[in-house]
This record gives structure tokens, C-alpha cells and sequence, in this order.
């Protein structure tokens, strides 16, 4: 499970140098990374950016069948996350003092979306409508598009996801300019989306700058299969997981070694016929396992070990181990429901946390874009009462004047329950 994210020193110092260059020269940093890096010559920024109506043409133009696969995959991904919006809440206790926290979005949020070996539209739809759902004002995404290409689909993706600002910006420079801002691009509250090496290098340091979703590793899934799933079925889940890079991670875990046997005979089967066949032979040469275990009861203590992003649970009975899996960044329970489901179309996010973080991070979802402000107004009673606490602990931090600042209130308090002369 160990994981190199690629940030070797070259890597940092790459990033470093682009990062600052990009915080002191804005526009004109930009402009020569994205020649240097995606041979785009362009005299402004304002050039690389893709307006809403060339966005709605590119939508227009697709053929009716994948049109509507996007508009049914982003009206499912809407609707499960408008179940995740909180609201501002508050209460009043019997002093009259009122507690509560006020929820609100995010103002601007940064999308990045990968564009070099293949094109994402699913990732637009995953960041973006969750960001929309919580209500940020302003949602910019930036892409990388070498040699001037961007694929249609993500376009599309961008026109039904409502993007308020596009541009074709890749790389490390495209990190720098949504934390720092230039001239053109105004600088973001949060970034996410995922990206190589350098993006993710570029997203750890502006971080505290600004917020980010992740430093996302490689793809994983991990398959918990009672051996009853037919091996074909499963062999193909674990491809379609190695199938992204060489570094994704595909296990299968199950009690019956000779089921084992039949699905590593069903994927030497198969490969073959796999269009990233090779990416999918080194994946699964380097990273992947098929994984006996005794009962489903130690599957279990394999699984929550591992933490894995993606956990099918391809069982009879799915729900009798779910309760004994506390680790996962997703779970898809039963013969029927395929991993790939929720990649592109189930509701819930793909951007799931990955490398055995899942321990203890979550989904993105429009909690990511929403922040909570605590509110406090005390009544006179409360005041003071809170005050004669606020005080006693005050000076017994030896911090004088907080103890006066907590007693002043209690003083005015008792002045006011004083009879007039």
C-alpha cells in the first residue's frame, strides 16, 4: 500500500520555481508556461479563455446519445447531493442567550480538470454540480488543452454544469493562478480536482493559501466476493481500476482460493482483448493482489486495513459485512452494482479519498463547499454568568486582561439588577 506521490526533488523544484512565478508576473507567467508546456502562443490570457457560447455550441453539436448520458449522469449527481446541503441552525436557552452557526457557501471556488492522456467530463460533473448545489457564487475551471485541442465532452460537461469562467490552463501554472490570482483570473477560496504530479505538488503548497480537496493518489479498488459472482464479472471490475495507470490498485479478496484461481484464469482470458491492455498487465503486475482469507469476518480487518477508495462487495448478502466495514471511501454492495456505476453515473462522488486515507476523510460533496460560522449573543443574565467563568479561567492562564474583559460584562449586568435610587 505504500504510495510515492511522484513529488521527487525535481518535482518541487519545478513547481516552486512556477508557483512563484506566477504569484509575481500573474498573466505573463502564465502565458509562458502554457506555451512552453501546451503550445498555446496566446498575446493575453483573455485569449485561452473558452466562452459560454462556444461552451453551448460544443453541447449542441453532440451526438443526441451522449448528450443525454451527461444530462441523465448530472441529474442524478445533482439530486443525491442536494440531500447533503446543510442549513444555519440555532437555539435559545433559558437566560435568553442565543447559540447557533451560520451556513454559508464558499464565494469562489477553482475546478482543475486533467486533460493530457484522456478527457474527464465526468470529473467536471463530480466537482462542479456539488459546488453549485451549495451555492458558490463564482465556480472557475481551468484545463489544460495541448496544442490548442479540448475534447468536446468536457466542454459540454461545462456548459450543464453551469461554469461561470473557463480557460485552457493546465499544469502547476493553472494551481498558481487560482491561489494567487493575476490580472484576469481572480484568485479562489478552494481548489479542486485532480492532476499529475506537479498539480498535486502545486495544490500542497498553496495550501493555507487557499483550500483544497485532496492530494489524491492513485485509483484502487478492493473486491470482496463470496465466490458465488461470475469470475468473468469480477475480473473485468479489477480492470476497469488498472486500467487508469500503472500505479492503480486492483485486490480481490475471498475465502475460496479455488474461486481465486478462476478469476486470475478469467482476466488472462480477457486481457488480451483490453484496449489499455498494457497499462492494465502493469498494474496489476506491480499493484495488484488476489487476496485468501479465511472467512468474510478477516475480509473485513482486510478491508478497513486498507482503507480502500472504491469496495465492491460482491456478495449474496452484502449488508450482514457492511456493518463490519468502517473504512471505505465507497461502497457498492452486491453482485449487480459494478464499481463503474458510480464513476460516472450513480449520484455519490467519485472524488474519494484514497492511499488509506479513508481512515479519515470522506467524499467531496457540498459540505466541501459550504464553511460554519459559530454565533453567540448573550443576555444580560448570561453575560454574566458566562463572565464569572470566563474570568476564573482567565486568570487561571495568568491572562489579565481577558479575565477583565469576561468581568466587565458581569459588572454591568449587576448594575443593571441594582433598584434605581
Amino acid at each position: 500500500m505504500d504510495w510515492d506521490s511522484g513529488a521527487t526533488g525535481q518535482v518541487e523544484q519545478v513547481v516552486v520555481e512556477i508557483l512563484e512565478a506566477v504569484r509575481r508576473r500573474g498573466d505573463s507567467a502564465v502565458l509562458e508556461y502554457t506555451a512552453r508546456f501546451d503550445r498555446i502562443t496566446a498575446s493575453c490570457v483573455a485569449e485561452l479563455e473558452i466562452s459560454p457560447e462556444r461552451r453551448a455550441t460544443a453541447l449542441d453539436r453532440l451526438p443526441s446519445m451522449q448528450r443525454e448520458a451527461l444530462e441523465f449522469a448530472a441529474e442524478r449527481i445533482r439530486a443525491y447531493h442536494q440531500r447533503q446541503k446543510t442549513e444555519s441552525w440555532s437555539y435559545t436557552e433559558p437566560d435568553g442567550s442565543i447559540l447557533g452557526q451560520q451556513v454559508t457557501p464558499l464565494e469562489r471556488v477553482g475546478v482543475y480538470v486533467p486533460g493530457g492522456k484522456a478527457a474527464y467530463p465526468s470529473s467536471v460533473l463530480m466537482n462542479v454540480l456539488p459546488a453549485r448545489v451549495a451555492g458558490v457564487d463564482e465556480i472557475t475551471m481551468l484545463a489544460p488543452a495541448p496544442g490548442g485541442e479540448i475534447n468536446p465532452l468536457v466542454l459540454a460537461a461545462a456548459q450543464i454544469a453551469r461554469v461561470d469562467r473557463l480557460f485552457t490552463i493546465g499544469g502547476a501554472q493553472a494551481i498558481g493562478v487560482l491561489a494567487y490570482g493575476s490580472e484576469t483570473i481572480a484568485a479562489v477560496d478552494k481548489i479542486v480536482g485532480p492532476g499529475n504530479a506537479y498539480v498535486a505538488e502545486a495544490k500542497r503548497r498553496v495550501f493555507g493559501q487557499v483550500g483544497i480537496d485532496m492530494i489524491a493518489g492513485p485509483s484502487e479498488i478492493m473486491v470482496v466476493c463470496d465466490g458465488q459472482t461470475d469470475p468473468e464479472w469480477i475480473a473485468v471490475d479489477l480492470f476497469a481500476q488498472a486500467e487508469h495507470d500503472e500505479d492503480a490498485r486492483a485486490m480481490l479478496v475471498c475465502p475460496d482460493p479455488l474461486y481465486l484461481d478462476q478469476v486470475q484464469s478469467a482476466m488472462e482470458r480477457l486481457l488480451p482483448a483490453m484496449e489499455r491492455s498494457e497499462i492494465i498487465r502493469a498494474a496489476l503486475n506491480s499493484r495488484g493482489a488476489l487476496i485468501c482469507v479465511r472467512d468474510l469476518a478477516e475480509a473485513a480487518d482486510v478491508v478497513n486495513f486498507v482503507a480502500p477508495e472504491h469496495l465492491e462487495l460482491s456478495l449474496i448478502e452484502p449488508e450482514r459485512m457492511l456493518s463490519a466495514v468502517r473504512h471505505a471511501g465507497a461502497v457498492f454492495l452486491g453482485q449487480n452494482t459494478a464499481e463503474v456505476f458510480g464513476d460516472y453515473c450513480a449520484g455519490p462522488n467519485h472524488v474519494l479519498p484514497t492511499s488509506r486515507t479513508a481512515r479519515f476523510a470522506s467524499p467531496l460533496g457540498v459540505y466541501d463547499f459550504q464553511k460554519r460560522t459559530s454565533l453567540v449573543r448573550c443576555s444580560g443574565d448570561g453575560a454574566a454568568r458566562l463572565g464569572r467563568i470566563a474570568g476564573r479561567l482567565a486568570r487561571g492562564e495568568g491572562l489579565t486582561a481577558h479575565a477583565r474583559s469576561a468581568e466587565y460584562r458581569v459588572q454591568e449586568s449587576d448594575d443593571e439588577q441594582q433598584p434605581p435610587l
